[in-house]
């Protein structure tokens, strides 16, 4: 019989793969190209092969009618405009979730910094109310921060997330490192489903195509970007072609044919 939590999964992933858009961009760096709009972002790509959003509580509250893919409320807030960018402060809880009908919670961690310890705290905390509810958590588990000189080491990379999987969270968000056998070595560390993050926009539509590619063959169970889908001249395009490689196990240059034949 199948339990809340993995009912819940099943929304905001298709057959424990995911091709998430973070659009929680708004309280950090307001609205940004792509982010002008959020609602009509999310019903744009909601049927080209997404499986899930991640939006901050006042876009859930405000959403026209209620989208086609799971959505993950986002409860990490910080802004550019801060003296600490870097510190995460909660901003809601699990209960405030599921009166919002999300379909799981996610938190942003940065690992080498001074404001980690609280950070943690919270996650801990979230991870609680989560596993007393059966609400998925994501975790994006970032090395950021004063102690860290290189934030895709791979050693780095690994130890970061496995903190978001021993504090408790069901997916765990981090950067990829750059190379498959690296990457393979972090996943395999790992007990829960491993995402990419998509960072800063790539330059071009291959050089993201060729990392998913890399990043699935070394064993994540998807991706979730932002720019590089809501600041793309096509969202809906890219999200197709990064569709046919996570879910139809589709190479990049494949993939690719839709964005040069369109």
């Amino acid at each position: 019989m199948a339990t809340g939590k993995e009912i819940r999964v099943n929304r905001i992933m298709r057959k424990g793969k995911m091709l998430c858009i973070p659009m929680d961009h708004g309280i950090s760096n307001g609205p940004i190209e792509g982010l002008e709009k959020p609602h009509s972002m999310i019903y744009k790509c909601e049927t080209h092969g997404i499986t899930s959003v991640i939006v901050n509580k006042g876009i859930i509250k405000t959403l026209p009618r209620p989208p086609k893919v799971g959505i993950l409320v986002h409860y990490s807030a910080s802004t550019s405009l801060s003296t600490a960018p870097n510190r995460k402060m909660l901003t809601g809880s699990v209960n405030e979730a599921l009166r919002l009908g999300a379909d799981g919670v996610s938190l942003h961690i940065n690992i080498g910094g001074k404001e980690e310890p609280e950070m943690l705290q919270d996650l801990g905390k979230i991870s609680e109310q989560c596993h007393e509810w059966n609400v998925p958590l994501l975790a994006m588990m970032y090395p950021r921060g004063e102690n860290i000189k290189d934030p895709h080491d791979p050693e780095i990379v690994a130890h970061a997330a496995r903190i978001g999987a021993e504090c408790g969270a069901d997916i765990v968000k981090t950067l990829y490192t750059g190379d498959i056998d690296s990457f393979t070595k972090v996943v395999e560390s790992i007990p829960v489903p491993v995402v990419i993050a998509g960072g800063p926009k790539s330059e071009t539509d291959m050089d993201l195509l060729k990392m998913t590619e890399d990043a699935m063959n070394a064993g994540a169970k998807g991706v979730t970007y932002g720019r590089n889908i809501f600041a793309h001249k096509k969202p809906e395009k890219i999200v197709e072609a990064l569709a046919g490689i996570i879910f139809k196990n589709q190479t990049s240059k494949e993939a690719a044919e839709r964005l040069d034949t369109e």
